[in-house]
């Protein structure tokens, strides 16, 4: 089926109208909300230890987390120009498609499909799951069956939001970003009060014991890059963005900023109170801030940890439903993931695949080995992305392009890019060599699924049969299609 590009309206959810399609609906505060909602999940409150462990004392791993702010705002620029030159959603997938063709952009879907997105909206549920269960088991750990209950139960209740109404599942962003940095803000004025009050022990020499081993200041970037996950997911929802040439660089302006202050300065309050050595120790930094600052924080820290995964999961689940529906839109998953509820006007299959394929996740023992496969996958993905944005600017240099980065931008962040590809390599070869595995399993099905058009009737008429039976069940239409028809 050739792909069906998307109708760049402005018309907002509700209007007059009959095209079924998704609407722009996202205003500049939704999108600042998505970004920052998305990147802050439990990594700033649950495990800053990683990014200490290996720059080796306070003052470097203060550096460490400016500078990978500084890299993430360079990485979000070049892709302001991405977003604004190919206007359509899907982040990665959409500028690989466009720069190297439906081979590598099909790969970069199947991962995303089958590992990097369930499983990432997996664990960050599992999270959300284990904070919000920790007040009431003061003594203990919560049984491992009631945190993979109420994961699923977060999961299924943040995807109906979606189904039900674009609106509603971007006003649950709003609040819950609101909600976690309100939680950090309390941490980080109780610092800084401690700290006004003579709390610098932690700080005296604070490069004292830096690591001098490049391998060590490199994970503690690869660390401090891993907590910033997240800043290009509003590239995923640019057809739904209003007016995106303007508020698509706007939010990246604002919200990587946000959260490059947010980050620093929290942890500077966390030293105030907590020693490195107790950081280390510690599986929750916030938690074990709050127990030094006062008992009442202890039980707390772990709702708003709870609140900020809430959000977290939203936002996964936001910006996945729409990379898989224009991953169909485009041929490479069945037809009926591309299609839009006519009435709510949300993409209803890809969110119910993305939702089920999160809480099939949870049964997996080796969840969180899945996604240490996938980091070195994930930056390749950015990486050809940039790349592919040069190459464009040499094959197709009369697309329309209202944002141009100075070439040194996206040159420099590819060269930090290769940088993180080579990481893996001396750190983790194996699971580095797992990671490329699992792309390569998508070899065969895109040769079997999108290469091979000649498949027996048998299987069309059946296939055919079974998406005409979800459009009745579901009330959704092909995106070119109206409401009367």
């Amino acid at each position: 089926m050739p792909a069906v590009k998307a109708k760049q309206l402005d018309t907002p959810e509700g209007d007059p109208g009959d095209a079924v399609e998704l609407k722009r609906t996202l205003t500049l505060w939704n999108g600042v909300a998505l970004v920052v909602g998305s990147i802050i999940g439990s990594g700033i409150f649950v495990s800053p230890k990683g990014v200490l462990v290996e720059a080796g004392s306070v003052g470097m791993a203060i550096v460490v987390w400016t500078g990978c702010g500084l890299i993430s705002l360079v990485g979000a620029l070049c892709y302001a120009e991405l977003g604004t030159t190919i206007t359509r959603s899907g982040g990665d997938y959409a500028y690989i498609l466009e720069a190297f063709g439906p081979f590598l952009a099909f790969l970069q879907l199947w991962v995303n499909l089958i590992i990097i997105r369930p499983t990432a909206q997996a664990i960050v549920a599992l999270t959300f799951a284990y904070y919000f269960l920790q007040p009431f088991f003061s003594t203990c750990d919560p049984p491992e069956n009631a945190i993979r209950l109420l994961a699923a139960l977060c999961i299924t209740l943040l995807t109906f939001i979606n189904v039900a109404s674009v609106k509603l599942a971007t006003r649950v962003q709003d609040i819950f970003t609101f909600a976690k940095l309100f939680a950090l803000f309390i941490i980080i004025i109780t610092g800084l009060v401690k700290i006004a009050l003579g709390e610098t022990e932690y700080f005296q020499d604070a490069f004292q014991g830096t690591s001098t081993d490049v391998g060590s200041i490199s994970l503690a970037f690869y660390s401090g890059l891993f907590a910033y996950a997240g800043w290009n997911f509003l590239n995923f929802v640019t057809e739904e963005l209003i007016d995106p040439y303007v508020n698509l660089p706007r939010a990246i302006y604002i919200s990587i900023p946000i959260v490059t202050i947010v980050y620093v300065m929290a942890n500077i309050a966390y030293f105030s109170v907590v020693s490195p050595s107790a950081m280390i120790a510690s599986n929750a930094v916030a938690v074990t801030f709050g127990e030094r600052i006062h008992y009442v924080l202890r039980y707390i820290i772990p709702i708003f940890v709870a609140l900020s995964t809430f959000g977290g999961v939203n936002g996964l689940l936001f910006t996945s439903g729409r990379l898989f529906f224009v991953g169909a839109r485009e041929g490479h998953l069945p037809e009926i993931v591309s299609m839009i509820q006519i009435q709510k006007f949300s993409p209803l299959p890809a969110m119910l695949f993305t939702g089920t394929m999160s809480v099939l996740m949870l049964i997996s023992k080796d969840i969180y080995s899945l996604i240490n496969y996938m980091s070195f996958v994930q930056w390749l993905s950015v990486g050809a992305s940039i790349f592919g944005m040069l190459y464009l600017r040499r094959a197709k240099p009369n697309m329309d392009r209202p944002i141009v980065m100075p070439t040194i931008i996206p040159v420099a962040f590819l060269i930090v890019v290769v940088f993180l590809l080579i990481i893996p390599l001396y750190a983790a070869p194996k699971d580095t060599l797992m990671g490329v595995l699992i792309v390569c399993t998508g070899i065969p099905v895109y040769v079997i699924g999108i290469m091979w058009k000649k498949k027996p009737k048998i299987f069309t008429d059946l296939v055919n049969d079974l998406t005409k039976k979800s459009q009745k069940l579901f009330l959704v239409a092909n995106e070119e299609q109206t409401k009367q028809s």
